[in-house]
């Protein structure tokens, strides 16, 4: 078993340094509250890096699922925000491998390009929550196409993308032997609903910048080729995207984690109290070499799970283990670098309280860490789920 740094992996991971070294914390706080990264995302665009994942006879790198983690886990190790962009990555996925041929040649040279941004994924509903399966969105048969209905909540950069991600039923649910049929999943033109005034899209403020938003679909036209993979399949669909999701978040939590460590260490260095640096004592040392410990465990878990993706192999239960065990490290390591910094750790210009606040998120979304752990639960012992 060989753990050796692939060199194209450090090769990236220069790249998007020194890209982001060009945003740096004062570009950060500069959109606060709810101020969209337009000048950062257009950066990571236009050098390829949001393209990674396609193939290059489409416009892009062609690169593993692994490789862009490495991506999403340098900007936020760089004191950076991937949210902004990252669904791009694995939303592109279901295109990929469910897309027909038409649906790639159309789309992807244009999102690679930066000339579409297909960032929004429309499955959470504020009635069904984590229960995929009860979603209520609806989308009809109509002559050339379907007519959608229903809403979606907590999706993200909905303001800020072309194209959206969409999950409704085809079939109802009490029409289907298992609840993950009947389902199914599109891509829609949301400029061309909204224009028509069948969407609407309604921003939620929430604690920290991450541009979510609430939609309603009012009878949103979509053509028949909007339909991604076969009809009625679409919860295989989403798990594809769902797995990719998961293996990515963890790439940014770690990169969070290893920029909370980064700055507990270096504060911890240069802070002296009593007459010498605070990070002579063993309780600043400790919790700080614990939480160095717990990145880098969850590191290995987020590398096996992004392996087994790009090996198309069954990877369901190390995605999972790998958001959960990197954004536990990552929250640990956030209360470390906060408690080592003290009353500074507050300030906004350390940016310690702006990263606190983004890597919180991640304990509850994109699924909550207790529904991983009952899912792994079932996994691991046979036993049914308790929820």
């Amino acid at each position: 078993m060989d753990f050796t740094t692939p060199p194209e992996l450090d090769e990236i991971r220069d790249g998007v340094r020194t890209l982001c070294s060009r945003f740096p914390g004062e570009y950060w706080r500069s959109l606060e509250p709810d101020g969209y990264p337009e000048e950062f995302v257009s950066a990571l665009t236009q050098d390829g890096w949001l393209a990674a994942l396609i193939p290059g006879e489409y416009g892009g790198s062609g690169l593993s699922l692994a490789a862009a983690s490495v991506i999403l886990e340098e900007i936020n190790a760089s004191g950076g925000n991937a949210a902004a962009c990252h669904a791009q990555m694995y939303t592109m996925g279901a295109i990929l491998r469910h897309g027909s041929a038409e649906q790639k040649r159309r789309l992807l040279p244009a999102i690679a390009a930066g000339e579409l941004r297909l960032q929004a994924f429309g499955v959470t509903e504020p009635e069904a929550g984590s229960d995929t399966t009860r979603i209520q969105t609806t989308a009809e048969r109509v002559d050339g196409g379907y007519r959608i209905r229903g809403q979606k909540i907590w999706t993200s950069r909905a303001l800020h993308s072309d194209l959206m991600l969409l999950l409704a039923r085809t079939t109802p649910v009490e029409q289907v032997e298992k609840r993950t049929d009947g389902l199914s999943t599109f891509i829609v033109d949301m400029n061309a609903a909204v224009a028509a005034g069948t969407m609407t899209i309604r921003p939620i403020e929430t604690m920290m910048n991450h541009g979510t938003t609430e939609i309603f679909l009012d009878g949103v036209e979509v053509p028949r080729d909007s339909l991604v993979g076969e009809e009625g399949k679409g919860f295989a669909t989403i798990l594809d995207g769902m797995n990719a999701e998961r293996i990515l978040i963890a790439a940014e939590c770690i990169g969070d984690g290893r920029w909370f460590v980064e700055r507990a260490a270096r504060y911890a260095s240069d802070r002296v109290v009593f007459g010498r640096p605070i990070g002579a004592n063993q309780g600043v040392q400790f919790p700080i070499a614990a939480a160095h410990a717990a990145i880098e465990a969850a590191d290995l878990m987020r590398h096996k799970a992004a392996w087994l993706f790009d090996e198309r192999r069954p990877c369901g239960a190390e995605a999972n283990m790998a958001k959960l065990l990197a954004s536990e490290a990552a929250w640990q390591a956030a209360n470390v670098c906060l408690d080592t910094h003290g009353g500074f750790g507050f300030a906004a210009e350390y940016d310690v309280e702006r990263k606190f606040r983004e890597n919180r998120l991640y304990k509850i979304a994109p699924v909550s860490n207790n529904l991983v752990l009952s899912y792994l639960a079932q996994h691991v012992l046979g036993m049914p789920r308790s929820y």
